[in-house]
């Protein structure tokens, strides 16, 4: 099976305004178990402007909220001719994974500079020193995906590394003949990393044939295809573009309609004990 490389495929641009005669139903849908986030409502009146990043907007599709996300924070950045940012991540203690859908922009981690293209993975470590600057003639976009690392005794933080999906292969489902397969852009069993972006794709007329129960929460980026998913009660179609929140035992299940693949960007959170908040002195 070889992983799709072009950057064609991937989710269509966001931004503009919606026309006035446009119908106000839509398929946005927030509920306590899971969200999804149509390519449709990604106007430019919902974007975020961030400090330190110039030429650049951001639709922050999730953040660490009550009764949302809790473990993560995803964004799909798009930065502008000459835009960018020399330092970009806030936060000392956060992790994040940068995933290119489009453009060519540069990236200069721990003083070596990648040039970056659709399909471009780059995981950066806590404390990391980088920086990402657009140099080309179309605007970059590419998810962020950003994490507080958790620590855990015995065990090194990550090193950063810089890699393409396309120079890793896709690793089958077991009985499913590659139909249901996963990009791994880390060893499930390297317990460093306290977190995982993959990308799964299915062929058409493939399935996620159960409805997955487990602690894991996800963000869900749909890159190309359309499918429909079942969220907790629901079965609700999605198409690339479309941004999905779930949350841990949630249950989904999914079936790729066609004609092309299906494929998502898919975080979370994995390789640590769940934390306890224990209220008022033990019993």
């Amino acid at each position: 099976m070889t992983a799709s490389t072009t950057a064609s495929t991937y989710n269509p641009a966001c931004g503009g305004l919606p026309s006035q005669t446009m119908l106000m139903t839509g398929r946005a849908v927030f509920t306590d178990a899971y969200a999804v986030i149509p390519h449709g409502v990604m106007s430019d009146i919902v974007t975020s402007l961030l400090p330190g990043w110039e030429g650049t907007q951001a639709w922050i599709l999730a953040r660490p909220l009550s009764g949302f996300a809790e473990t993560f924070a995803q964004y799909l950045m798009e930065v502008a001719p000459g835009g960018g940012s020399e330092r970009p991540e806030p936060d000392a203690g956060a992790q994040g994974v940068l995933f290119v859908v489009s453009g060519t922009p540069s990236l200069v981690l721990e003083g070596r500079t990648h040039a970056l293209r659709s399909g471009s993975y780059a995981y950066l470590p806590p404390g990391a020193r980088w920086s990402l600057l657009n140099r080309g003639a179309e605007p970059a976009r590419f998810h962020w995906v950003r994490k507080a690392y958790e620590r855990a005794p015995g065990l090194d933080v990550p090193e950063a590394f810089v890699t393409h999906e396309s120079e890793i292969a896709p690793s089958g489902m077991v009985g499913t003949d590659g139909a249901w397969a996963t990009t791994r852009f880390v060893a499930s069993d390297d317990l460093r990393h306290d977190m995982h972006v993959n990308i799964v794709t299915l062929r058409p007329g493939a399935s996620i044939p159960f409805e997955e129960t487990h602690v894991m929460e996800h963000g869900l980026f749909v890159l190309e295809g359309k499918a429909v998913y079942r969220l907790n009660r629901d079965w609700v179609e999605v198409e690339a573009g479309d941004f999905m929140w779930l949350r841990a035992f949630c249950p989904q299940a999914c079936y790729a309609g066609g004609p092309g693949p299906f494929r998502y960007l898919l975080y979370k959170d994995v390789n640590r004990h769940p934390a306890l908040a224990l209220r008022g002195p033990a019993r």
